[in-house]
């Protein structure tokens, strides 16, 4: 996203530019374009033009057409932030006494919050995440959801590992009774999802995660299944729920094999990434998320233990756009406090504070 101050920046060159009809470099700003003038001496100035003035910029575009002013205003700070920093996040927990458990953890050891706040539907808890996605929102953060729940899109983290689609071609075929209950169970939070959308809230909306790792129900009946499981809640949130407020994001697990195999195409997903509670800034796996989702699409840590340094992501050569630290121990007990406080506060480190005012503009 090119902020207004950059839009101000670069209108300003480009007009110096045209009065003195020189030849201009490259403008120093992430976002703002190159500016190139030339003028013949025998042409008058008022006859002279930018070259490449009547190229616009390419803004990357989210996977739906129709997608949200709030969600392509934050596609496009992601797409920009991507190899200029990493975006820091971390992921609630609500049974430790305070639903800011581990935000007010990380306060008290850096000065600083998460710029991410990672929200789960696991429990039916639809109201409660609604309600604290719109807090965050309004304190300016970024919302990502993702939805722990068994085969019938109920309960939550148990029933993840234990329950399982007994006939995946009937729940996948549509007019069957079990692509009904399929069906019944996704729209649950599709529902939730567009009470947020209601609110102009945009969410970086991350279903189904780790779905190759093969412990999880929506990945035990192999990648075809999932392909075309994935591509039916796409298909069923984006045309009939129409929900423009979401990003997708697609997350891998740390120790999965043919991604290529799990990738449900460019048409339905808006970002990629993968999960990891190694040590370290784990630059194989992504270069394998990158090998398949491409150069382009932004590429995202998508749950960590121990955060990787800032160093440790530059030696490695890990572009990754943002983190998510899990909750509870993985925050408290892995990473050491004087360590989270230098990453907190580095530069290349967004924070909650540091997101642009109009990030959603």
């Amino acid at each position: 996203m090119v902020t207004k101050v950059k839009k101000l920046f670069a209108a300003a060159v480009v007009a110096a530019a045209a009065f003195s009809a020189v030849s201009c470099g490259s403008v120093a700003g992430t976002g703002a374009a190159e500016i190139t003038v030339s003028a013949l001496a025998s042409e008058s100035v008022s006859k002279t033009e930018p070259a490449g003035a009547s190229k616009k910029e390419t803004k990357p575009k989210l996977s739906n057409p129709n997608a949200a002013k709030e969600a392509q205003a934050l596609y496009e700070y992601i797409t920009d932030t991507y190899r200029n920093g990493i975006i820091s996040g971390q992921q609630e927990s609500t049974w430790m006494g305070s639903d800011q458990y581990e935000f007010d953890y990380i306060y008290k050891n850096t000065g600083k919050y998460p710029a991410i706040r990672g929200l789960d539907y696991m429990n039916d808890d639809f109201e409660g995440v609604n309600k604290r996605a719109e807090e965050w929102y309004k304190k300016g953060g970024i919302v990502t959801i993702c939805w722990h729940c068994g085969s019938d899109f109920s309960h939550s983290w148990d029933e993840c590992m234990k329950t399982e689609i007994a006939d995946w071609d009937k729940a996948l075929t549509e007019g069957t009774a079990e692509y009904k209950a399929l069906i019944a169970g996704m729209d649950k939070a599709a529902k939730a999802l567009k009470e947020l959308k209601d609110k102009n809230i945009p969410v970086l909306w991350r279903p189904f995660h780790e779905f190759d790792g093969g412990w999880f129900w929506w990945g035990k009946g192999g990648a075809d299944n999932f392909v075309k499981l994935w591509r039916i809640m796409y298909d069923r949130y984006t045309n009939h729920w129409e929900l423009d407020n979401l990003i997708w994001v697609l997350g891998y697990s740390g120790n999965g094999r043919n991604y290529d195999k799990w990738y449900p195409g460019d048409e339905y997903v808006d970002i990629a990434g993968a999960d990891s509670y190694n040590d370290g800034a784990n630059a194989n796996l992504y270069t394998k998320v990158q090998n398949v989702a491409g150069e382009k699409m932004p590429i995202c840590f998508h749950e960590c233990g121990r955060i990787p340094t800032v160093k440790q992501l530059s030696d490695e050569k890990a572009d990754w756009v943002w983190f998510m630290t899990w909750h509870t121990e993985h925050i408290t007990g892995h990473n050491d406090k004087n360590v989270l406080k230098e990453i907190y506060n580095d530069k290349y480190v967004i924070t909650l504070d540091e997101l642009p005012d109009d990030l959603y503009e």
